[in-house]
């Protein structure tokens, strides 16, 4: 892959998190402030241990944090992990743009000449008209 800076694995977590839609919407509700687990698993039609998991999956990738206050485990949004997660599809946007404009300049050249007619005497067409 080209995303060296990130790493191949940690991209690789990082868009296996931001592949599920469960997973993106966490992300969205837990940007502006900490928000528990218990409050996120009311807001979806899943078990509490199920949004714990796609918690956990997030927080694998770097995507967020958890932090205990109490009983309750506060996730939040990890900036540095988004600014990561910014930097990797940069990373590949710049390299396929690069391949989309090499081969844009590649079909916008003229194509070759045909190569030159063979001699007469080597054209065997011509040898079964006589």
């Amino acid at each position: 892959m080209v995303v060296h800076e990130v790493g191949d694995r940690a991209v690789d977590q990082l868009f296996h998190a931001l592949a599920d839609t469960t997973r993106r919407d966490i992300l969205r509700r837990c940007v502006r402030t900490g928000t528990s687990v218990s409050q996120l698993a009311a807001a979806y039609p899943m078990s509490f241990a199920a949004v714990q998991k796609h918690v956990a999956v997030l927080e694998r990738a770097g995507l967020v944090t958890k932090e205990r206050r109490g009983r309750e485990q506060l996730v939040r949004t990890d900036a540095e992990g988004l600014r990561q997660a910014r930097q990797a599809i940069d990373l590949l946007e710049t390299a396929w743009r690069g391949r989309v404009d090499r081969m844009s300049r590649l079909l916008a050249e003229e194509p070759a000449p045909p190569p030159p007619p063979a001699a007469e005497k080597n054209n065997p067409a011509r040898r079964a008209e006589s």
